[in-house]
Parts: structure tokens; sequence; C-alpha cells
């Protein structure tokens, strides 16, 4: 229980940010004792910020660490080798969205995890957000009634200089478009908060970046509950970001999360007044990133998890959920049908 966790970061690009700094928050918990890159001089960088032994691959890394838990933050096709090769080893993978670009690479990669014994973690960190807490809870306590209409924005950008800085971004093979990356979260959200859904329809277009993937995407969604919603996504947004939002339409509420990043609660009304309601202002913060602040409180999970003393919030299998749901709008776009859900194995 005293004993520190011992953690390697796998991929040190953008998103590797956030979890060096979440390691130091939890310094009393977690030690880094390794980073590993394939690309020398963003090791090189790595090495001179943490002060920890640098590899250049996994395998090395794996031979000659001693370690809890392996935090994969590389390019999202290799996420499947990589998340096995790491639980063959013996220790705990958190990865990040989306678990994987394959339907069945992440079911290998669930299933790999739990022949070894091993936790598998996928990182969900807006879930942690306080707006989304705040909003988890009132559709908990079945404050909206019956819930008939849900609608998601993400109105970011993403320049072609971004999808030019590596050769895998862009890519079907190793990134997948506006929907399974840059919105990957805000699809958890349908799913994570609405509950199962039926039936997905969806069209996808690359309208201006040179990519193989998407660069915006439209979805509609019917739930099992027989709610319906929809989904706008684009990384076509002059001049920057300019939205996150997610509003909810329910026979007792009327709910809007908004800002950058679902950061800002812009409505909150329902018919029964509840003591959360003098919380909502205290909820919403300022943010320039669209990341949010939820990967220090993701980490919390893990290492009281990996202590034994919580379940995991978001494992595998919470991750396939999301994965199937995009998978579905993607199927859906390629053929020009509706997707009914749970997807055939």
């Amino acid at each position: 229980m005293n004993k520190k966790i011992k953690i390697a970061i796998i991929g040190c690009g953008r998103i590797s940010a956030k979890h060096f700094e979440a390691i130091k928050k939890h310094n009393d918990s977690l030690e880094l004792v390794a980073v590993c890159d394939n690309n020398p001089a963003v090791l090189e960088k790595a090495i001179q910020e943490t002060t920890v032994s640098g590899y250049s691959n996994l395998n090395a890394l794996l031979k000659n660490t001693e370690l809890d838990l392996a935090a994969i933050c590389t390019p999202s096709g290799i996420h499947a080798q990589q998340v096995i090769q790491c639980a063959q080893a013996g220790c705990h993978v958190m990865t990040e969205k989306p678990m994987a670009t394959r339907w069945k690479d992440g079911l290998e990669m669930v299933k790999a995890c739990d022949d070894a014994g091993v936790h598998l973690f996928v990182v969900k960190q807006n879930r942690r957000n306080a707006t989304i807490q705040l909003l988890k809870k009132a559709i908990d306590n079945k404050r909206f009634g019956k819930i008939y209409m849900v609608h998601i924005n993400v109105f970011w950008t993403r320049p072609q200089a971004y999808y030019d800085s590596a050769k895998w971004r862009g890519t079907w093979e190793f990134d997948g478009g506006a929907l399974m990356n840059q919105a990957s979260h805000y699809v958890d959200l349908l799913d994570w908060l609405i509950g199962p859904v039926e039936t997905v329809q969806a069209m996808t277009g690359s309208l201006a970046r040179n990519i193989e993937v998407e660069d915006t995407a439209v979805m509609n969604v019917r739930w099992r509950s027989g709610a319906l919603g929809s989904m706008s996504v684009t990384m076509l947004t002059y001049p920057k970001n300019l939205e996150g939002s997610i509003t909810i339409i329910g026979e007792k509420g009327t709910v809007r999360i908004g800002g950058v990043a679902v950061n800002e609660i812009q409505e909150w009304q329902f018919s029964e007044p509840d003591q959360d309601d003098k919380n909502i202002h205290e909820a919403s913060y300022e943010t320039t990133s669209v990341y949010g602040f939820g990967h220090p409180l993701y980490y919390e999970n893990i290492i009281k998890t990996i202590q034994g003393q919580a379940e995991a919030e978001t494992d595998g299998r919470e991750g396939l959920r999301s994965l199937e749901l995009l998978i579905a709008a993607y199927l859906s776009a390629r053929d020009g049908r509706t997707v009914p859900l749970p997807l055939e194995v």
C-alpha cells in the first residue's frame, strides 16, 4: 500500500504533458521511472525534462525496467499492439483515447489484459470535469424525467500544419478523423450520460484538409430509451477553437454546458429545485485547453484501483462502449445506412 507505483510514459508527444503534470501531482503515490519515444529529438527533450531513463523502443524498456504501470500516449493505431505487449510483460496499462482504431483490436486488448491478470484503463478525463460530474448526477437522480433530445457540438480548428506535423496524423491506420480523434471524448458522453444506443446514422467529409480521414462529421443517434440526438463535429472552425458543448432537453429539465470544452454551465433549468443548483457557477471554469483538467483526477482512480481501494471507473470494457459507437458511425458513413448496436462480433 505504501509502495510507490512505478510508471513509464510511452510516447512523448502533445498529450504526454498532461500525464507528466498528473504524475507530479501524485508524486506521493507515483514514481516516473522511464520514458519512451522513437523520435530521437522528442525522446531527448523528455529525458532532459524528467531526468529518467529513456528508450527508443518499448521492448527495451520492458526488458530493462521494473514497471507497475505503462501509460500509452502513442498514435491510436498502435495502441493495441503496445497494450498487449505491456500486458504480456505483466504490467498494468493505461491508454489514451481512442483505445484502438479497429473494433477487433479493442476486443483483443481487453482479452490480453484479462489473460495476463492486469488492469486496462482507458483515459476518459472529461468525465471528471466538475461541469460534467454535476450533469451526470442530475441524470442519475432522474431530474430530467424522460430525456427527449440531446445535441453535441465540437467546433474546433486543426490547420493543415497540425496534420503535416507527423506522418501518422490524419491517416485511417494510425489516427482516425475528427470523430475518432478530436471528438472521441464527446462521443463517449453519448453512451455514458444518456445510456445504451440503439442505432447510429452518420455522414463524414474531408472538406478542406489534405488528409485520408474526415475533418467534418454529423451523426444522428437513437437511444434504447427512445431519446433522439445528434452530434456535429468540425476541425475547420475559423479562426480558433469555438465550442465543445452538450445540450439535453427533457420532460422536467433543460441543460446546456458549453464553452470551448464543456467547461461552462450556460443553462440549468429544472422543474424541481435541488441543493446542487447552487453549485453550477462554482462548477464552471476557465480553460484555454481543450484537454481540460481531468487527468490528475483520472490518475487518482487508477492509483486507488491498483492499490485495491477502488474499482476502475473506465476500464477496457468501458472503453469498448465508445469505440463501438465510433466504429458504428464510420460504418454508417461508408455504407450509407443506419447501423444497429451492438455490433456483430
